[in-house]
């Protein structure tokens, strides 16, 4: 059955024009998003003028048992959204819990309609697509305004050439390793990706952080540092130390520092899923079974018959049935993972490596055991500590507030975006399934909803969104070198809920396909840069960092059809409205029924200083080439 279409104008998000706490004003934007258990919150819900709604209910469920609160229709319009083509329904309801789900029940002389973060049914959905209002949660705060660089620091910049692994130095998968030069291309033949070493250290990401400062970036996600035989060190030998190869402890010391003189943020990344075979740990284990590391791992018939990162010997599992081992790596008063948040190395927060399958093996499934446990560690030592997990498929049940902050967006963002652009199937490559058709925009439009209506809002909005990294190929490489496919890519990104991530050298135009290809050396030569891209990703974190409803405000898809996706972000006294289009498709003009506008709201397009047209409920578009974007604001 087909939704009427007054639905269609039906809103409600977790922004504060929507939610608003005791202590929050509706004028006032830049919300904290943080409440109390035991506070009131008011709820809006929005609907058009000419929709034929009766009364709303609120429905939650406190304590495992429903209530029901009945909303009212309000003429505050001035405080709210001052549009004359819709109305608002108010009411408030208390937190009682630490997630507080709710959902909407519309009556109408037809009928009852449900509403969730799902959207409008005729029948009652299920309670995970709940609204939900997180009480009491600690909040990275700091991540809502931040931009992400991701660095893989072997391939980033070589400071400190007298640390730089020399040819033969040692043996990583037992064969000597390889020194090459910088700007010369990863051997793409099989048994060479993890052993060749360009150089790249710690002292070459301070040398370069001008350069990063000018971009605009704000925080870094540096791939593992800590000592291990690889270039990639995830086969980690020692978790308490960095690779002397990128300049050992100190160099992590004079980073934080240098970090510290320009108010940027550090993200590290910790393999706890595994260890590397040279590890202390494993090789005590080797040799003798009643070792008292043997039960990290799960050894079936000792000493060679192990269980291993997908079947990966030079990566044992650890079982986090050992509450040891739980010790040792966060749960401990001087664990891993808090040692690293303390001076003078005083990181952010930590990216947690292939999360979807940390603690589950076969009958022991202790995941979200393991992620409470973390979180806890970790917020003790510091609540605003921003900790975000490696989640390639569906990790919505690890982001409900008790466990990560974020995961890494794949399938809800990026995954679904690049199939739109290009029909290019990132997380199936060169696999017999995979699908090379373009993602309809209807289909990507579900997918981001989807994913979306999983989660708290307040999560979503610290979601990691990426368009690629050191494990996918690169967005210019996966919209088939099209430049101005990468552009729409990145005007989505840093408009999309969530925090941005950059994979270095994406922002100046920089190629690769799959791994090893992906992680080639950073351009440092000017005459390789796209310096054009590099001018639109500067002018767009420009705007992320600048407007509020850019880092906070609501979310709201307007259009999906042909080859458009147009959506809206809201906050009070700012509207954001994004119109990204793949290619021609004859939309001349946005349709904005469900928008919520008054007819004297004014736009200026941020990307030429355009002033819009909106007339008729429609925003006219002229000026949007066949394949780009326009960002459409109006405030104050």
């Amino acid at each position: 059955m087909q939704n009427p279409s007054w639905t269609g104008t039906v809103h409600h998000d977790g922004s504060p024009l929507y939610v608003q706490g005791a202590d929050q004003s509706a004028d006032q934007s830049g919300s904290p998003l943080s409440y109390k258990i035991g506070e009131p919150v008011t709820i809006r819900l929005r609907v058009g003028a000419d929709a034929p709604v009766e009364r709303v209910f609120l429905r939650s469920y406190p304590n495992g048992e429903q209530a029901m609160t009945e909303l009212f229709s309000t003429e505050a319009q001035a405080a709210v959204s001052p549009a004359e083509n819709c109305r608002w329904w108010e009411g408030t309801f208390p937190l009682t819990m630490p997630q507080n789900p709710y959902r909407f029940l519309l009556l109408t002389a037809e009928g009852g309609w449900w509403y969730s973060a799902a959207g409008v049914t005729r029948h009652s959905p299920t309670d995970a697509t709940d609204f939900k209002v997180l009480a009491g949660y600690q909040s990275p705060d700091w991540v809502r305004s931040a931009v992400f660089y991701q660095i893989f620091p072997d391939r980033f910049a070589d400071g400190d050439p007298s640390n730089n692994v020399k040819d033969g130095e040692y043996l990583a998968y037992g064969q000597p390793v390889i020194a090459r030069k910088w700007g010369e291309r990863p051997t793409l033949a099989p048994g060479y990706g993890g052993r060749e070493f360009f150089g790249g250290d710690l002292p070459g990401i301070v040398q370069n952080l001008s350069y990063l400062q000018d971009l605009g970036v704000t925080a870094l996600y540096l791939t593992p540092i800590f000592t291990a035989p690889s270039n990639h060190k995830y086969d980690v030998a020692d978790y308490r130390e960095v690779d002397p190869h990128f300049g050992g402890n100190q160099a992590l010391a004079d980073l934080r520092e240098a970090l510290d003189g320009r108010s940027m943020r550090l993200l590290l990344d910790i393999v706890p899923n595994h260890s590397g075979k040279m590890h202390g740990w494993f090789t005590a284990a080797l040799a003798d079974p009643q070792s008292p590391t043997a039960e990290y791992f799960f050894f079936y018939n000792h000493p060679g018959d192990y269980e291993s990162w997908f079947g990966t010997g030079t990566l044992p599992k650890l079982n986090y049935q050992s509450v040891a081992l739980r010790d040792e790596m966060y749960a401990g008063e001087n664990a891993i993972m808090r040692s690293w948040l303390r001076p003078p190395y005083r990181i952010d927060g930590w990216r947690v490596d292939v999360a979807n399958m940390l603690g589950r093996q076969g009958e022991s499934q202790l995941g979200h055991k393991v992620g409470r446990g973390m979180r806890k560690a970790i917020k003790q030592e510091d609540p605003r500590a921003y900790l975000l997990g490696e989640h390639f498929h569906d990790g919505t049940s690890h982001l409900q507030g008790d466990e990560l902050d974020a995961g890494m967006n794949y399938r809800g963002f990026s995954l679904p975006l690049l199939r739109w652009l290009s029909g290019f199937d990132t997380a199936y490559p060169n696999r017999p399934y995979a699908d090379p058709h373009l993602l309809p925009s209807e289909a990507l439009a579900d997918q981001w909803q989807a994913f979306l209506s999983a989660i708290p809002w307040q999560i979503a909005l610290q979601q990691f969104n990426l368009l690629g990294s050191h494990d996918t190929p690169r967005v210019l490489t996966a919209v088939k070198n099209n430049p101005d496919l990468a552009k729409v890519a990145a005007a989505i990104l840093l408009t999309f809920p969530g925090v941005p991530c950059i994979y270095y050298g994406d922002e100046i135009g920089m190629e690769g396909g799959g791994d090893p290809d992906n992680r080639r050396p950073m351009v440092w030569e000017r005459e390789g840069w796209d310096t054009a891209m590099r001018e639109f990703y500067q002018q767009l974190i420009k705007l992320r960092k600048e407007l509020g409803v850019l880092q906070e405000g609501g979310f709201q898809i307007l259009y999906a059809e042909g080859e458009t996706i147009a959506y809206q972000r809201e906050l009070p006294g700012e509207r954001l409205i994004v119109v990204a289009r793949r290619a021609a498709d004859g939309l001349a003009a946005l349709p904005l029924t469900g928008a919520g506008l008054s007819s004297d709201t004014t736009f200026r397009e941020l990307l030429t200083g355009v002033k819009g047209v909106h007339s008729d409920d429609h925003l006219l578009l002229e000026g949007l080439p066949d394949t780009g974007v326009q960002i459409w604001y109006s405030g104050q």
